[in-house]
């Protein structure tokens, strides 16, 4: 699968794959499931590249102390919406706001999608940013139905 970045705003991203072939009802809704599930736990703070406590301590973990106040005074890290994932042939596209969340967030959906690529459908590209000069994005679209952020609170 390749990887492509084209002009990003963080606030406003639209992420394109395309497919081997044109997909199936159940390829569609196996890459929707990555896409719901990766924004989800970005909605919950869980791109934070400031609070990667375990991360940096490294291989040994064993009675790792985690620390409560550290992970409290880091700065929340949250996206904020999600878009209809759209199709059109071989073509898939998702538009995201990622609010304050990290690029680790991009790093994650990324070796998600390789390894999705290489055990369920095979995607040829994954373009994060930018629009397709054959399909127009127009408008940001996005989901009246996502968790509003006072109910995240």
């Amino acid at each position: 699968m390749d990887v492509q970045f084209r002009e990003f705003d963080p606030f406003s991203v639209w992420i394109w794959i395309e497919f081997n072939t044109v997909p199936s009802e159940m390829e569609k809704q196996y890459v929707e499931e990555v896409f719901n599930s990766w924004f989800f736990l970005g909605k919950l703070g869980g791109f934070n590249a400031e609070n990667l406590q375990v991360q940096d301590v490294g291989l040994d973990i064993s009675y790792m102390e985690y620390d409560n106040d550290a992970a409290d005074e880091s700065l929340v890290a949250l996206m904020h919406n999600i878009g209809e994932v759209e199709y059109e042939g071989n073509w898939g596209r998702c538009w995201f706001d990622l609010g304050t969340s990290d690029a680790i967030a991009l790093d994650v959906l990324i070796m998600a999608l390789r390894q999705f690529s290489k055990d369920y459908v095979v995607l040829d590209s994954l373009i994060i940013g930018g629009e397709n000069d054959d399909w127009p994005t127009g408008e940001s679209r996005y989901r009246s139905d996502t968790f509003a952020d006072s109910e995240m609170n």
